[in-house]
């Protein structure tokens, strides 16, 4: 799971840097918002349509060879993403990068299913690698593109490099202790309960418009709200993605005590709160608020995962796809919007409406009940 982790934390890295990037696409290209929003949009839109296809292949078939492979892929997209001045190939290779993003997730579940043994609070683990993985995008994109400029992306590289590494290494270690098997392999006694599952996916789909808004514009907002220029906005984006490895790993104790699917409503009511704040809290305060934001975001993370694998018992590999992967990235398809409004307006009024989301999410995991079986067992003994 150590390994596991350490490889997640890698391939996050990619859907961290393309928000990353975005302050440097605007500087230095002089791309518009809703410009810049495309190529989060490239990013995200091909890893929505992919990613359920890899997990409906999983739940078929073993497929691990995907994570080191997925690993190089999503790290050689970003590392283009600076060469060359065409927008065009730009969307290009950050869209390729995006697939090699979709390509891990569902298998990477999988596998950390099977490590884990089903246990929810390993997956909390596994899911604050990735989490680590975006709070370190920042830092690293900043620290490669701010000295070197956007010519000097190749280099970002060097972490899909490394998480290929790790997850050869975690393959290796797990033939050792299990024989690799489907996702079906893991299958629950049950039937699958799609109409909880939908609602959940729901649910995400309303915290990633939120994050990926927020991921792609809060270092520029944080620049016109806080000062301090581009140190503002890093320190900004860096507070957002950190704060999620934190909410993780409080997630999953909560979830100990008090059940999933009540810290999920807790989550969803407290980010309706920080998310406005955000937008209307002015100076140095924005960042308190932004760290809430974080922690309602991430809280639920690794417990949707969980929750959607023990609503499709039957369906491991579709579920991870959907919890882990589509119903993350879909936020992706937001963006542009959010950035022309931002170019016909201002950014405070283009983030507004993020406030309202979190209530629908919220609307929606109030109806949700604990999976049967062994689930809500589990649940019920933790209460």
């Amino acid at each position: 799971m150590t390994l596991l982790a350490l490889g997640h934390a890698c391939v996050d890295v990619y859907q961290g840097a393309v928000a990353a990037l975005v302050p440097f696409f605007v500087s230095e290209r002089a791309y518009t918002y809703a410009a810049a929003s495309g190529i989060v949009l490239a990013a995200s839109l091909l890893s929505s349509v992919v990613q359920p296809l890899f997990g409906a292949l999983t739940d078929r078939w073993a497929m691990p060879w995907l994570l080191p492979v997925s690993c190089v892929v999503g790290g050689a997209g970003v590392a283009l993403a600076g060469v060359g001045d065409s927008y065009a190939l730009t969307l290009v290779v950050v869209a390729v990068s995006g697939i090699g993003v979709a390509a891990y997730h569902p298998e990477a579940a999988r596998v950390a299913r099977a490590a884990s043994r089903g246990s929810h609070t390993a997956m909390g683990w596994f899911s604050l690698g990735g989490n680590l993985g975006f709070a370190t995008a920042p830092l690293l994109v900043s620290a490669v593109v701010a000295t070197g400029g956007l010519h000097a992306s190749p280099m970002l590289v060097v972490p899909g490099l490394a998480g290929a590494a790790l997850c050869v290494a975690a393959l290796r270690s797990g033939r050792r202790t299990a024989p690799a098997t489907g996702g079906t392999a893991l299958a629950a006694d049950g039937r699958d309960d799609w109409p909880s599952f939908l609602k959940l996916t729901g649910a995400i789909m309303c915290r990633s418009v939120v994050f990926v808004g927020l991921s792609a514009f809060i270092s520029l907002y944080a620049r016109q709200r806080a000062g301090g220029g581009e140190v503002a906005g890093t320190a900004a984006l860096f507070v957002l993605y950190i704060g999620g490895a934190v909410g993780t790993v409080a997630g999953g104790r909560l979830a100990t005590r008090f059940g999933r699917v009540p810290v999920l409503r807790w989550s969803y009511a407290l980010t309706v709160l920080a998310v406005a704040g955000v937008v209307f809290v002015p100076g140095p305060a924005l960042y308190g608020c932004v760290a809430l934001t974080s922690a309602g975001l991430y809280v639920p993370f690794s417990l949707h995962i969980t929750l959607g694998q023990d609503y499709l018992p039957r369906r491991v590999g579709t579920a991870s796809g959907v919890t882990l992967g589509l119903a993350v990235s879909v936020g992706g398809i937001a963006s542009p919007a959010i950035g022309a409004l931002a170019d016909a307006t201002s950014l405070r009024t283009a983030l507004a409406p993020l406030t309202v989301l979190p209530a629908l999410g919220w609307l929606l995991v109030r109806t949700l009940r604990e999976p049967g079986g062994k689930a809500a067992k589990e649940a019920k003994e933790a209460k």
